[in-house]
């Protein structure tokens, strides 16, 4: 009996099974209407935010207080001390070269590596900012056997056998010029004589900082002088707008030359901003490639002619504030 049962169930069911299969299938395949009423092309307008709801984070980071650091003390009374709690000391600079030395020493590291300085400037003039410069010096103790590239230019055939005999590694006219430009000549410095210095402007933009020029000292009628200043100087150049990065010498060398390379460097920096303004080395720190930076004491280190012209003026004026003073005062004549 459960075998007619089963089947009679089916037989009342499939229609419907059947039915609804179909609606489903039908329903899946029709594309779906959308009424013009509930269509929507764009996205509703957002609505207009309460005046001082929404702020910006610089607006509220203002609101809060600023936190309050502690003074820096001057000098740590333990062995072992945080150093940022603590001021960065100050070294005088034979102190510094000595301690350069005597970290080599304890780190076993390499004896003849470079002596760097970080140079920390003002660049600020009264109405101006003096713009990122570069420069080039003979230093009194050569560290490297390193001999620069010179190219002289010249229309003049015996100026230019003279630049030759002198150490110039080329020496020619206007022919240089396309060469230079499609990169197939290249030198580390450039010098000119003042009669071809106006044939060279399609240089300009190619050049340069290393264009020829008086203030550059690579402009001018004494070729022997300039090709043996260029060949054996030491550049040096303005980075991040107001530092400059250079090494000064070897570790191994002694202390005196050390420091003799050092000044040299630093009074020619200083030619660079007026005497009437302030000094333009703020900053002096001294390392070792595998060392740390110390921070130089600048006193002894930056030329004095700028103190003593201001003196100068100043015995100057006392003078003539004196011989006013000295002057007899005339009365005035009764009519």
């Amino acid at each position: 009996m459960a075998a007619p049962s089963a089947r009679c169930l089916w037989r009342a069911l499939a229609p419907r099974h059947g039915w609804a299969r179909a609606g489903l299938e039908q329903r899946l395949a029709a594309p779906a209407v959308v009424s013009g009423a509930t269509a929507r092309p764009f996205a509703a307008a957002a609505k207009p935010s309460k005046k001082g709801a929404q702020r910006t984070k610089q607006e509220k980071g203002k609101d809060k207080p600023a936190p309050r650091r502690r003074p820096l003390m001057t000098k740590p009374v333990d062995d072992v001390y945080l150093t940022w709690l603590y001021r960065r000391p100050f070294y005088d600079l034979e102190q510094a070269v000595g301690m350069l030395k005597k970290f080599q020493q304890l780190d076993f590291t390499y004896p003849g590596q470079f002596v760097y300085i970080n140079v920390f400037l003002d660049m600020a003039l009264k109405k101006k900012k003096l713009d990122p410069f570069s420069g080039a010096v003979v230093l009194p103790h050569r560290f490297t056997d390193e001999v620069n590239k010179v190219l002289v230019f010249t229309e003049n055939e015996q100026e230019a056998e003279i630049a030759r005999e002198n150490g110039a590694d080329i020496a020619g006219g206007l022919e240089l010029v396309k060469w230079i430009l499609e990169d197939e000549i290249q030198a580390d410095f450039y010098v000119a004589v003042p009669a071809i210095i106006s044939k060279l402007i399609p240089l300009r933009n190619k050049l340069k900082r290393k264009f020829p020029s008086t203030r550059r000292n690579s402009l001018g009628t004494d070729i022997p002088k300039m090709v043996q200043l260029f060949r054996e100087c030491h550049e040096y150049a303005v980075q991040d707008e107001c530092v400059i990065k250079t090494r000064i010498a070897r570790l191994d060398m002694p202390t005196e030359h050390i420091i003799a390379n050092l000044k040299t460097v630093i009074h020619d920096i200083c030619t660079f901003k007026p005497p009437p303004h302030d000094p333009i080395v703020q900053r002096l720190v001294i390392r070792s490639s595998t060392s740390e930076g110390l921070q130089v004491n600048l006193d002894g280190i930056l030329p004095q002619v700028e103190k003593a012209k201001e003196k100068e003026e100043e015995e100057e004026r006392s003078a003539d504030d004196e011989d006013e003073a000295e002057k007899p005062v005339q009365e005035p004549v009764s009519t």
